[in-house]
């Protein structure tokens, strides 16, 4: 059967490789290839695409400017589309690997060795300093990846899926691009000497430092360290934000009390706020001139202290950070458990206490390690809360932090304090991993379910609200403390209320006709919506195809694949955004200073919540409904949208919210990424802080939080609750 012949019964099969081909020979012809300072939408017309040295596309690059390497992408694409009439057969698979991944090769080995400056390819027509990959070149980068993913579908990996296929080495080459090669290209500092040469002993002696690793606390010492500090901290952070983010989620689902609606509110209150309100809140509450200490010097006598800065105060701020975390995890795992379990149970004359141990409890098991494993990670990267409370107390993130931007500007050794980080950070996936096993928890499958969720314990349930009440209680106090410094005139002196601070931050007037926003916080505001929202729909989309190819598919590298995943939660936001100006800063990929390095940073450093939240809701998901859905002829990609999709509601809220939440607030990760252009709401905040400038900074945090409130509750309206054909209690009561 020749080519022509077989073309028309083979299209419908060849239909996406042809696609992708011609998408990316339309990037090759018709985009600029370089980046552009301005945009692509800077361009000036047809003439400077065409006669534009730097702005010009790939074609005109290759016959007009001396660059005719730049022809081996779209040989490598028109090879693609001439296979596209093919039979589908795994001759095909190893043309379209040839093709897509020979290419994408090429086109990173020539774009990282001009950007380099090296003489390779050099025909004397180039500049020195070429300019990086544009939006041509990413479009023909990400078309060769695709079609080279199609290649091993064809060649039988995957059960011959293209989609699943693409989804695979599309993540892959994501976390490859934006997390494995930045990340190791900062921790390769641990073996380097002051010379900048490899050295095994340079990095052992280090690490191998009473500083990290002394126990001089369990036998009288003044200190443990740091390395300890920051393990014991992250158990005591992992287990106490699991335990209480799965208290609230079960009163939450579970119960008819009169708190679940201020839980509803007050619980994912923290996750939306700036680390540094919380911290400030609680000093106002137990720092040394705080509320609690001048009670106790005039009920008691007891002058004031410091007691409150160090490992109490670390670990009390980091359960108000990433207790909200652990309970979106885990709402969605306890409205995912089956009542008609339950109920089975309750027939065969168990009562509720022993219903709930021994069969919704397992059940939840994998919502637990996955709330634990996010705390934990989230405890051991955390540097806002160790600097503003933690007084003397030292963990790897700060050491890590005053390594690099310090007088001694070590970053060797901050490279060397990361590699204890992600070890740490292995350590508890691979027991993760084990815990769970290769058990069974599914509990939503195909079959009507319209049984009634049971009610708690008596038992558990007031232990739950004896925990979450003086908590949620609690949650408030800080929260009022934290306000109220943005509506007083200056915080331990004139306490006259006012909205001078407001004015200032977030004034505006009508002059000529025309609004004039005349505050001074109104172009930072604007950056960062614009960049969260860029980001977070991305970020929640990655994530969940990630957990659902982990949960549905097995392949080879999965293990490393899935922990690539979490690796940007594992290594400290100082040391992301560091290495991200390390590997972004030259071409092929020259992100520096650009709003894109910032959404991307966003999505990388928030995206192991999206796959931890949907990895949880995957393993309650029976396979037989993605199966049944195949067997009518229906798409993968149909069946992930209108089977699965609807099913995923909690995660797809938790990822949402999470990720723009905590891209609003974020400090750490992108603290050496913003300029003057791309200023963020936070790094405004702290910049007004180190001017003495409290009030403004409070009364923007309080415009901030106010937003983003708004911005969950939108979110949650817009994805809705999944409908699981399940009757309320309230209803089987009646």
């Amino acid at each position: 059967m020749n080519l022509k012949t077989s073309l028309p019964d083979n299209l419908p099969k060849n239909l996406p490789i042809a696609a992708w081909a011609l998408f990316g020979l339309a990037g090759f012809v018709l985009l600029p290839w370089h980046a552009m300072p301005d945009g692509v939408f800077a361009l000036r017309g047809v003439g400077e695409l065409i006669g534009g040295h730097d702005s010009s596309s790939a074609l005109a690059q290759a016959l007009l400017h001396h660059r005719p390497w730049l022809l081996v992408a779209a040989l490598a694409l028109a090879l693609a589309l001439v296979n596209a009439a093919r039979v589908p057969s795994r001759t095909q698979g190893r043309w379209l690997m040839a093709a897509g991944f020979g290419g994408a090769a090429w086109l990173l080995v020539q774009g990282f060795v001009i950007g380099s400056g090296a003489p390779v390819l050099d025909t004397g027509a180039l500049r020195p300093a070429q300019p990086g990959f544009g939006l041509g070149a990413t479009l023909v980068l990400a078309a060769l990846l695709v079609l080279g993913a199609f290649g091993v579908a064809r060649r039988g990996a995957f059960r011959g899926d293209l989609f699943v296929a693409a989804v695979v080495v599309g993540a892959g080459g994501l976390l490859l691009l934006f997390v494995a090669y930045p990340v190791l290209k900062a921790l390769l500092g641990a073996f380097l000497d002051d010379a900048g040469r490899l050295s095994l002993q340079a990095a052992w002696q280090r690490v191998a430092t009473e500083r990290i690793w002394s126990l001089a606390c369990l036998a009288g010492g003044s200190r443990c360290g740091v390395a300890w500090n920051t393990l014991l901290l992250a158990l005591l952070t992992g287990a106490g934000t699991t335990v209480l983010g799965t208290l609230m989620a079960l009163i939450e689902d579970r119960s008819e009390s009169r708190w679940r609606r201020v839980l509803r509110v007050l619980a994912p209150l923290p996750i939306i706020t700036p680390p540094f309100v919380v911290g400030l809140g609680l000093i106002l509450l137990f720092g040394r001139a705080g509320l609690v200490n001048q009670f106790l010097e005039w009920a008691f006598g007891i002058p004031p202290g410091r007691w409150f800065y160090g490992p109490f105060g670390v670990w009390l701020a980091q359960m108000f950070a990433f207790t909200p975390i652990a309970f979106m995890i885990m709402r969605g795992v306890v409205q995912g458990v089956s009542p008609s379990l339950e109920e089975a149970s309750l027939t065969l004359r168990a009562d509720t206490s022993r219903t709930f141990w021994q069969v919704t409890f397992p059940l939840i098991r994998p919502g637990l390690a996955n709330a634990f494993l996010v705390g934990f990670i989230e405890s051991i990267a955390d540097f806002g809360n160790p600097i503003v409370v933690g007084g003397q107390f030292s963990v790897l993130s700060t050491e890590i932090f005053f390594a690099i931007v310090g007088a001694q500007y070590d970053q060797g050794r901050a490279a060397t304090l990361a590699w204890v980080l992600t070890l740490f950070a292995l350590g508890v996936f691979a027991l993760q991993r084990g815990v769970l096993g290769r058990k069974q928890y599914t509990t939503v499958s195909g079959k009507g379910d319209a049984g009634v969720p049971m009610p708690l314990p008596a038992r558990l349930r007031r232990v739950a609200l004896a925990v979450s009440v003086p908590w949620l209680t609690f949650t408030l106090v800080v929260y009022l403390f934290a306000f109220s410094g943005g509506f007083v005139k200056t915080w331990g002196r004139d306490y006259t209320v006012t909205l001078a601070h407001f004015q200032s931050a977030f004034g505006w007037s009508f002059a000529q006709g025309a609004l004039q926003l005349d505050g001074v916080a109104w172009q930072s505001m604007w950056n960062t919506v614009r960049l969260a929202a860029a980001a977070a729909p991305m970020t929640a989309a990655i994530g969940l195809l990630i957990a659902w190819v982990l949960a549905r598919t097995q392949f080879r590298g999965q293990g490393l694949f899935e922990f690539s995943a979490l690796l940007a939660f594992a290594i400290p936001g100082t040391v992301l955004g560091v290495s991200y100006i390390l590997a972004f800063n030259v071409p092929p990929f020259e992100l520096t200073g650009t709003g894109l390095i910032i959404v991307m940073c966003f999505m990388f450093r928030n995206l192991p919540v999206g796959v931890r939240a949907g990895a949880a809701a995957f393993k309650q998901l029976d396979k037989s409904l993605d199966e049944a859905s195949l067997m009518l002829k229906a798409s993968t990609a149909r069946t992930l949208w209108n089977v699965v999709l609807p099913l995923l509601k909690p995660a797809v809220a938790a990822s949402l919210v999470y990720s723009f939440v905590r891209s609003m607030t974020t400090v750490s990760a992108v603290i050496f990424l913003v300029t003057a252009e791309t200023e963020l709401a936070t790094t405004f905040i702290i910049g007004r802080v180190g001017q003495g400038d409290y009030g403004v900074a409070l009364a923007y945090s309080t415009v901030l939080i106010v937003l983003m409130a708004l911005a969950t509750a939108l979110i949650q309206w817009v994805v809705g609750d999944r409908q699981l054909g399940r009757r309320g209690m309230a209803v089987a009561a009646a």
